[in-house]
Parts: C-alpha cells; structure tokens; sequence
C-alpha cells in the first residue's frame, strides 16, 4: 500500500512547477519575523533599530521561501507579526507613542500586543502599508508551498491596547468596562478600584531601555484604577519578574476561581469539533470571547492558516471549545497550536478544547534536554514518550524555540553537533508535527547580550543580529556563501533528517522501541544509545542515535522476536543508510535480528527497510 500523494503548485527557483509529494507530515519553522532579514552585524547592547538593524517583510523573498521549504517545512510560524508595544516612534503614520516604563526591551515585547487589527510598523518597507506588506508575504509563502501560522496571545495584552484598524462595530478591549468593580462579567479586564498603577522598582538589566534618556521614562504609567497584571498579579504595583507590561484578559472567571459561564456537558470531550460549534451559538457569554472570535476570523478572512496561542493553560478549556470550534468551522484544515506545560491538563485541551497540537516540552523535551546535557538516560526519553501514547501524534517535537535556550549556547549543550542525534530521535519518533527554530540549522548559539534579558536564547525583546542566521542569509542571496564548512555540513544534516521526518511513508506508522533488547547485547550499546523503529505498510526505518563524544563504538541493535516475525523476517539482509548512504547487514540467526554499526561521536543512523 502506498502512502497518499498530494499534487502542489509552488515555486522553485522563481519559476512556478508542479510537484507530486508524499503527503506531508507537518514541520513548523518558526521564525522571529524582525531578526530573520536583518543584515545589520554591530549589535550594540541596547541599540536602537538604527544602530542593530531590523528585518521585514520583504526580506522574505522567493529565494528565501524556497531554501525554507527545502527543509521540508509545511507551515512557517511568523513570531512577532501582531502590532506590539514598542519605544519606536512611529507618531507620524498616526501610531501613539508607548511608554517604556511598560515596555520590555527597546523593539518590545511580541506578546504584549497593542493593536490586533494590524501588524508591527518595524516590520514594513512603508509603514503607512504595513497591513499590505504581509498580506503578500501570506500570498508569496502560499506560493511557496507553505501555510502561516501568526500567534494570538489570548491571556493578555499590552497595557495600552489601542486598534487604529479594527473593523466597524468593534471595541477596543476595556473600552466598555466598569472600571469601579474587581470583576464583572463583561469587564475585558480585571481592575484594583481606588488605587493607580505603579511601575515595578526595575533591576540593573531590566531598567527601560538600558537607562537611555526618553521623554516617556520617568517612573510613571498613566492606569487608575490599576489593572491586574498580566500572569494574574493583582497588586496595583506588579514586581519586576511580573508580566508588568501586560494586563490579565478576563473571560468570566471570578477571582475566587469560579465561572461565570456555561460549561461543556459530561461527554462532550468525545464528540467532533461540529458539536461544540453548535453548542456555543445560542449561548451568552463574556465579551472578551467575542472579542477574539473577532480577532481570528479577521486573520482567517487574510489568509492566515493557523494560530500558535500563547499561555493556553491560563484561559478556560470552555473558551478554547468556543474559539476553536469556530476556527474549524470557517477553516476545517487550520493549524491550531497550544503553549501548554501542564501535562495533567493535556487531554482536556485537546479532547475538549479542540486543539490539534500541544507542546511536548514538560516530558519529552525536558527528559531529551538532560541526555543531551550528559545527566540523563534515554529510558526517560522512552518514559515520558509512553505517557502521552495515546496523544502522541498531537503533541509537537521541537529542540529550540524562541523560549528555551540554543542548543550550542554554553549553559545548554555548548555546540550544535551534541543537537545532531536529538534532532533525528526528535524528529523520527512520531508523527507529530517537529518545530525547527530559525538559526537552529546553521548552529546560532544566542550568545549576544542585546539588552533586556540574558544570552542563551536569541533576543525577542531587542533589535540585534543572529551572526550564524546571517553568514547562511549572505546579504540577502540565502545561499550560505558566509557559512563556515561545519555549519554548511549541519545545515545539509538538518536537510536530510527533516525531509525524512516530512515525507517518508514510515513516519506515518507505529514507534517500536528496541532499546531494552539491544541493552542487552553485548556490545556498547548504553543509556547513552537510543533504537528505535518506525513501521508502516509501505516501508520501515531503524533508527539508532548515540549521545556521546564516543569514537568507534561497537554498538549492536538487537529487534526483538515479536518484531522479526512482524516484519516476516527470515534472512539475513542488506540495509542503507538513508543519511549517508552507506549499507551495513542485518544479520538473522534462530529467530533473533541483530544491527552491528561503528558509531562516531553524536551519529545517528537511518536503515531503511523495504
């Protein structure tokens, strides 16, 4: 039997082509939107646009999509597009001032967003056609194969939201509450009646905007009453390590925790995405869901594909049921991605609140991270990957993201090669979607200190320059003409193991572990090897990782009996190696099947089996 095939117009190398793909298991790259074109290189700490450069929309260009989709990508992730706040001065297209007493960084924080209805000026040639620029790279990406996915930030929003763009017969946030109350139904926000905002007393790296002179900073942000803050702080003046700059959207929940709304019947977590739309329409509730109905149908009606909602666990799954049975009922095929770090709460936003994927941070990734890191064994990796078995094609892979420190950063891994055999165990082990993030590929290790915040993981906060991103960006060619051999060489591994992951037919089956029978060969297979299988009708992979600096291990990979008589094996016979192409045997005695392979240090191998 032969895996789907999907016919696709796109565009390679500028020239429009039809092309006969495998039906393609997602890959996301998320991509910080500001830094991704930004060929600037000083990265003065602190530094203004003008001084560090930023990136736009165009710097996305046909070239760019096209080494993009290589990768095997489905779906780019635009971090960073909804209009945020920011120190920038945009005043004359008509944009107010923000201030950065309540401003993280000097280009802001991405999930403190001030305008739903429009995008970031940063981000446009022309900023009076902002809106204009990225409908087109929506077009120039679709073009290329790929769909778009933007965030939606549901739990907050910047502390001065202001819509120069909203629609007809829409409000902003706040503009109808009863600012005298702590909590009622309809109030957007939640409020600390009496008593004014007050700035948090900032640290020596958290002062706005480095202690830069401003005409806004001077302690004081205009809000009485104050607001309660963003990660549900409720004092009038919310500590330096509080979302300060943002303010806690309220959905119906009472501060003693209760709804204020209807809930899902007993069952409902079994029934289709069709039955929870139904259920909803004749339902009154809180004006904040409306709110950002709104809100998605608008990027929907602009040919966005998919929403990566950030902090999904601090709104009710009863919301979630709502906004997204209504997405799939406008776009049955949209991309819907949850922030969710509660695994206890994993089957409710799923089941019940209708989310495609999930997160697998707390579990895969945090068990992945220490075998990585040399402190941890690969039978938790096993482990964690068993407790959401039952989920696990929901629950997205990913090794970096704009949160989690770069893999070759010191405090991590401290070089990207210890990321090769993550990458292939990561990507390999199911058919969820696998995230890559931007820079990841040619080994960026985070390691400038823009302003706010610390190295380790790329700045979202601040105008700075990704070295390794732009030697593969080479002024805007996207060739790699700057990269040194061992970052082409990574690059080219990612390329492979991706695609792999993106269109091979076994990636649609099941996982078989082998690593409890080859722990008990005798051979150096260790808690420092991972085997595993992939197996589907059409064909079968055996994978084998080592995550050691270990030259020339002899490491056996032994298929349990179960797995020898499922596959029909009755022979010895030659497998290849789909990453290097080399062969090797697989040996079959009285009913065992054994792999004996040399592994280098961080290798992993891909046997294909036909």
């Amino acid at each position: 039997m032969e895996s789907p095939k999907t016919r696709a117009t796109v565009v390679e190398n500028n020239e429009t082509v039809e092309e006969d793909r495998l039906a393609q298991r997602p890959v996301v790259y998320q991509v910080f939107t500001r830094l991704f074109g930004n060929k600037n290189t000083n990265n003065v700490t602190w530094g203004t646009k003008e001084e560090n450069g930023v990136g736009k929309f165009s710097d996305f260009s046909p070239t760019a999509l096209s080494e993009i989709r290589a990768l095997g990508v489905s779906h780019i992730w635009y971090t960073g597009v909804p209009h945020h706040a920011m120190a920038a001065d945009y005043t004359e297209f008509g944009i107010s001032l923000d201030d950065p007493d309540v401003i993280k960084g000097r280009a802001g924080s991405p999930y403190a967003v001030k305008d739903y209805y429009n995008v970031n000026p940063d981000l446009a040639d022309d900023p009076s056609r902002r809106l204009e620029e990225f409908e087109a790279l929506i077009q120039r990406t679709h073009a290329h194969g790929m769909k778009v996915i933007i965030d939606i930030v549901p739990n907050h929003v910047a502390r001065h939201y202001h819509s120069l763009s909203k629609p007809e017969g829409v409000d902003d946030f706040g503009a109808n509450d009863d600012t005298n109350t702590v909590y009622s139904r309809h109030n957007n926000f939640y409020y600390v009646p009496g008593q004014p905002f007050k700035v948090p007393v900032f640290s020596e790296d958290t002062i706005p905007l480095g202690g830069a002179e401003h005409p806004l900073v001077d302690n004081n942000f205009d809000e009485n009453p104050a607001k309660w803050t963003g990660n549900g702080a409720r004092a009038a003046q919310p500590d330096v390590n509080d979302w300060y700059e943002t303010v806690k959207v309220n959905y119906g929940v009472k501060p003693d925790g209760t709804y204020d709304f209807p809930v899902l019947p007993t069952g409902y977590e079994d029934e289709p995405t069709s039955a929870h739309y139904n259920f909803w329409r004749d339902k009154a509730l809180p004006d904040s869901w409306y709110k950002f109905e709104d809100i998605v149908h608008y990027w929907l009606d602009k040919g966005v594909d998919g929403f990566r909602f950030d902090m999904a666990e601090m709104v009710p799954v009863e919301f979630w049921s709502f906004l997204n049975s209504s997405i799939k009922h406008k776009n049955p095929d949209a991309f819907l991605l949850a922030e969710v770090y509660q695994p206890d709460k994993y089957r409710d936003y799923l089941h019940a609140g209708k989310m495609d994927y999930l997160y697998d941070k707390v579990g895969f990734y945090d068990t992945l991270k220490a075998v990585m890191q040399g402190t941890g064994k690969v039978s938790t990796v096993i482990q964690a990957h068993k407790r959401v078995a039952d989920i696990s094609n929901h629950m997205l892979h990913f090794l970096e993201n704009h949160d989690e420190q770069r893999i070759a950063s010191p405090e991590f891994a401290g070089a990207a090669e210890i990321g090769k055999p993550a990458l292939v165990v990561s990507s390999l082990i199911s058919a969820s979607p696998f995230m890559l993030y931007f820079g990841q590929e040619v080994g960026e290790d985070g390691s400038e200190y823009a302003g706010f915040g610390k190295p380790t993981r790329t700045s979202i906060f601040d105008y700075i320059g990704v070295p390794a991103h732009q030697r593969w960006m080479n002024e805007g060619e996207f060739d790699g003409g700057q990269l040194t051999d061992e970052e082409k060489s990574l690059r080219a591994f990612y390329k492979k193991v991706l695609n792999i992951a993106a269109f091979h037919p076994s990636m649609q089956g099941d996982f078989i572990s082998l690593h409890d029978s080859s722990l008990t060969a005798k051979s150096d297979y260790s808690e420092q090897h991972f085997a595993f299988a992939r197996d589907s009708s059409a064909s079968k992979l055996i994978v084998v990782s080592q995550f050691a600096d270990k030259s020339n291990a002899n490491v056996q990979v032994v298929l349990p009996e179960s797995v020898a008589q499922r596959w029909g094996l009755q022979e010895s016979a030659q497998l290849s190696d789909l990453l290097t192409g080399e062969t090797t045997t697989l040996t079959f005695d009285e009913g065992q099947a054994t792999i004996t392979t040399e592994m280098k240090p961080w290798e992993s191998k891909v046997y294909v089996i036909e």
